[in-house]
C-alpha cells in the first residue's frame, strides 16, 4: 500500500482523481465483479476479509499520526479501501460498491478542499501550521465539514449508510458462519470507524478551528479559492 501516501507529491486534482475513483477502487470492483468465483472458495473469502479488517485497522492508526493534509487523507483512503475489501471478503458485495461509490464523494471532496486550503495557504500543507480558516474560507470550510462528517460515519450523510451496511454484513456473515473470528473482524471494523472519527476531527480542528498557527505573511493572503476551485466542492458535498 505504500505506494499511495506517497504519491501525494502532484497535483491536489490528480490526488482526487486516483484517491476518489480511478485506480485504487479498481481491486474492489474486480473483486466484487468476480463474486461467483469467490463464493465458490470460502477461504479466499476469509483471507480477503482478514486482509481488508487489518488494513482498514492499520491504516487508520497510522493517518492518527499524520501532520501533512494530504498524508491523512491518503491513509484514510487505505483504511477505507480495507474496509471495502472486509465487505467483499464476507460476502456483502452490494454493501462493498455501496462504499465505493459513497466514499467516491467525499474523498474527492476531501482532497478538493485540501487542495483549496493549500492554495489559501501559499502552499503550505502542515496541519500545525494551520488553524482558524473557517474565517477566511468559508465555502471550503462548510463543504470540508460535510466531507468530514460523512467519512465519520455520522447519519445523515452517505458514509454513516454505507459503513452501517458493511459492519451488519459481518455481523450478519458472523450469524451466518457461528465463527467467533468473523466477531472479530467486525470488532475491528468498530473500532476503525471510532478511529477514522478521530483523525478527521483531529484534521478538522487544526486547519480550521482554533487561533491561526500560520506566519504573519501567509495570514494577509488568506482568500477563499474563485469559484471554479468552489463549485465543484458544493457539488461533492450534495453527493456526501
Amino acid at each position: 500500500y505504500v505506494w499511495l501516501p506517497d504519491a501525494m507529491a502532484g497535483p491536489t486534482p490528480v490526488s482526487a482523481l486516483i484517491h476518489a475513483a480511478t485506480m485504487v477502487t479498481a481491486g474492489v470492483y474486480v473483486t466484487c465483479r468476480i463474486a461467483p468465483l469467490y463464493l465458490h472458495a470460502p477461504d479466499a473469502m476469509m483471507t480477503v476479509a482478514v486482509v481488508g479488517a487489518v488494513t482498514a485497522l492499520f491504516a487508520a492508526i497510522i493517518g492518527m499520526a499524520q501532520d501533512d493534509i494530504k498524508k491523512v487523507l491518503a491513509y484514510s483512503t487505505v483504511s477505507q479501501l480495507g474496509y471495502m475489501m472486509l465487505a467483499a471478503g464476507v460476502g456483502a458485495f452490494s454493501a462493498s460498491i455501496f462504499h465505493l461509490m459513497t466514499h467516491a464523494f467525499f474523498k474527492a471532496l476531501l482532497f478538493l478542499g485540501a487542495g483549496s486550503v493549500i492554495h489559501a495557504m501559499a502552499g503550505e500543507q502542515n496541519i500545525r501550521m494551520m488553524g482558524g480558516l473557517r474565517r477566511h474560507l468559508p465555502v471550503t470550510h462548510a463543504t470540508f465539514a460535510v466531507a468530514v462528517w460523512a467519512i465519520a460515519g455520522i447519519p445523515p450523510f452517505a458514509g454513516f449508510f454505507s459503513k452501517d451496511e458493511i459492519l451488519a454484513g459481518v455481523l450478519r456473515h458472523a450469524g451466518e458462519a457461528g465463527s467467533p473470528a468473523v466477531l472479530g473482524l467486525w470488532a475491528m471494523g468498530v473500532l476503525t470507524a471510532g478511529i477514522t472519527a478521530f483523525y478527521m476531527t483531529r484534521l478538522y480542528l487544526l486547519v480550521f478551528a482554533g487561533r491561526p498557527r500560520m506566519p504573519e505573511e501567509t495570514r494577509h493572503h488568506l482568500h477563499e479559492s474563485p469559484a471554479v476551485m468552489t463549485l465543484p466542492l458544493v457539488l461533492l458535498a450534495a453527493g456526501s
